[in-house]
């Protein structure tokens, strides 16, 4: 390992300690520091690892502003058979952020430059304060100000978490004027945004055939409402043959269940509510915004972290919603290409094809690979009661491929249907790979 522009390395936790926060909150794209690591870039342990994690969190909340909480994570890793501290900083949408006791100048700001912490001039802060996001979920009022959180607490209580008494305060639910703020109005029992499901029955809108509302509740209890929508939807078939068990969803669950979560955590709720439509081919979840201001693609696939609403990001990382800070997109990424993401300035829309094909257990989950013999006749032979929509399902393909493929194995006499259309079955003759083998044996006769 070695010291990069995202990364420093600190034998212990020192006074230099809140410069290199700020650093990484300042920068962006954000950063990591190592402490229980030398120069070199060599673990060393860290003595009392529970009392540093703690230590280093109590001096981000306290000795940073502003407030820092949903932008960090502190966490424990074993490198080498060595505990190191791993605290993960990600950029913040109110920057400059400052020593506190040094204030907002340039003794307690602070920027990565390279693999080093350089103070900012008067110059860099001035033009951060001038591009300093006006509207967020902190700055945005309630349009209720009359809130319950009881659905908030049972979440933090399923969860055996404590949520303190002045929990309005600690997540930041107040603007400075004590009245409630956007994050808490989405947190809140009841408010007014609600996030759509939409179905289609073919490939295109023309034909909406459902539209489900998730919300005017508790964010948390509409998110959950949701995945288990897409849980429902994302069904797994399993058929058995003679050599092996099949198993298919639709998509990575996975990734799909990251990808929702990060649409409704970053989000821009000034602009638009996500969205998740389910078309015959494939499932796309979009969120509004577009990418949050000064986070470029490259840096967006090397899952760097600039959360849009640090107060989201707190609560949902409180629930386990959400893991480590950039740890939703690694996922999405290790099942899928970066082809599936689409950026405007007002919209990221993530895109699922459906599987086309069935995958082994114990597969990689990204990995369809295809199966030596036609899918098709591989349900047939596994289930010979299957009917047209249950393939056009299982295979990904459209009931109109599905007959016209039927038919083409019936004409070249690979099977056969036996009995009447809804209580008969297919009858395999002969694979497919014995058919080629006749035919070409029956070639080279010919060409004797």
């Amino acid at each position: 390992m070695r010291e990069s522009n995202r990364t420093e390395f600190k034998k212990e936790l020192n006074e230099r300690f809140e410069r290199a926060v700020v650093s990484f909150l300042n920068y962006p794209g954000g950063g990591e520091i190592l402490i229980g690591v030398n120069d070199d870039g060599e673990p060393i342990d860290v003595d009392d690892p529970d009392e540093v994690q703690r230590k280093a969190v109590d001096i981000i909340r306290n000795n940073i502003r502003p407030q820092t909480l949903g932008l960090f994570d502190v966490v424990l890793d074993k490198t080498d058979d060595k505990e190191i501290v791993r605290v993960i900083v990600s950029c913040g949408q109110q920057r400059p952020y400052y020593i506190r006791k040094k204030g907002m100048n340039e003794d307690g700001c602070f920027i990565r430059v390279g693999s080093s912490t350089q103070a900012m001039t008067e110059q860099m802060i001035e033009n951060l304060i001038a591009k300093r996001q006006q509207l967020s979920l902190y700055t945005m009022i309630s349009p209720r100000q009359d809130l319950t959180f009881r659905q908030l607490r049972i979440h933090y209580e399923r969860r055996k978490v404590d949520l303190p008494e002045n929990f309005i305060d600690s997540l930041d639910l107040r603007l400075s004027t004590g009245e409630f703020n956007y994050a808490a109005y989405l947190l809140a029992d009841e408010n007014g945004e609600s996030f759509r499901v939409a179905c289609y029955a073919g490939n295109d809108k023309s034909d909406l055939v459902e539209i489900t509302e998730y919300g005017y509740c508790c964010i948390i209890t509409a998110t959950q409402s949701i995945l288990d929508r897409m849980r429902s939807e994302n069904r797994t078939f399993a058929l058995k043959t003679a050599s092996t068990r099949l198993e298919k969803e639709r998509v990575d669950s996975r990734a799909l269940r990251e990808a929702i979560i990060n649409a409704i955590v970053h989000n821009d709720y000034s602009k638009n509510v996500p969205l998740v439509e389910i078309y015959e081919d494939r499932i796309v979840v979009t969120s509004g915004g577009g990418l949050v201001p000064d986070l470029t693609e490259k840096e967006f696939f090397e899952c760097r972290s600039m959360p849009r609403n640090r107060e989201l990001m707190r609560v949902f990382r409180d629930v386990e919603l959400v893991e480590q800070l950039g740890s939703g997109m690694k996922k999405i990424l290790e099942a899928y290409d970066r082809s599936i993401f689409e950026f405007t300035p007002s919209f990221v829309a993530v895109t699922f094809p459906f599987r086309g094909s069935f995958k082994k257990p114990g597969s990689k989950s990204d990995d369809d690979r295809m199966l030596h013999d036609d899918p098709v006749l591989e349900i047939v032979e596994a289930k010979p009661t299957v009917t047209i929509p249950e393939l056009a399902y299982l295979t990904g393909m459209s009931p109109r491929t599905i007959s016209r493929r039927l038919k083409e194995f019936q004409e070249k006499e690979i099977m056969h249907r036996d009995g009447a259309r809804k209580k008969g079955q297919w009858i395999i003759d002969v694979r497919p790979s014995l058919v080629a083998g006749r035919q070409n044996k029956s070639s080279r006769r010919k060409s004797k």
